[in-house]
């Protein structure tokens, strides 16, 4: 038996073994990294569209939440790099500054871009197909658990024995009828 300290490997084992310690650290660190980057706020809003009165910012910023980016469609405006809610961003503060209310600015939006704009959208008779898909697919989802364990309770019928003719016929292929090996 040869140990690590016997072999003329074991001082490259051992140099290797240190190796392996520091890329784990190093995973570790990197790793640590992308949890802090994940834990921080991620909102996409530049410097350099921020309104100077911070009134007017948090307007924006409770606007910008409600509205759903065109492209991403799962985030807000406010979320978003894309450019397109980039310039929704730009858009909304321009017209706050011009001294538009809250919902006048969400009207002036939803009137370029539909209802599908905005994150809640409205339940009205255009949006009852968006606000119902849930409920119709549960509802599917039900009736065909229902179908299938309706299925699995029946039985199915036992198998009917072998003719006489099916019988010969295995024989003559060299196999037992009786199904015993």
């Amino acid at each position: 038996m040869v140990s690590f300290g016997q072999s003329a490997a074991g001082p490259r084992l051992r140099e290797r073994g240190g190796g392996f310690r520091r890329r784990a650290g190093r995973r570790r660190l990197l790793a640590l990294a992308l949890l802090a980057g994940l834990v921080g706020p991620a909102f996409a809003v530049d410097p350099g569209e921020k309104l100077a009165d911070p009134a007017l910012e948090s307007r924006a910023r409770s606007i910008a939440a409600e509205l759903r980016c065109l492209v991403c469609q799962n985030q807000s405006i406010d979320d978003s790099d894309a450019p397109l809610a980039k310039d929704l961003r730009i858009l909304l503060r321009e017209r706050l500054r011009q001294g538009a209310n809250d919902e006048e600015v969400k009207a002036y939006i939803v009137a370029r871009y539909g209802d599908f704009v905005l994150l809640r959208p409205p339940v009205k008779p255009q949006t009852l197909l968006l606000w119902g898909a849930p409920l119709i697919a549960l509802g599917a989802g039900g009736f065909a658990l229902w179908r299938a364990f309706r299925r699995r309770g029946t039985s199915t019928p036992a198998p009917s024995p072998l003719s006489e003719a099916e019988k010969a016929r295995l024989r003559a292929l060299g196999l037992d009828p009786s199904g015993q090996s």
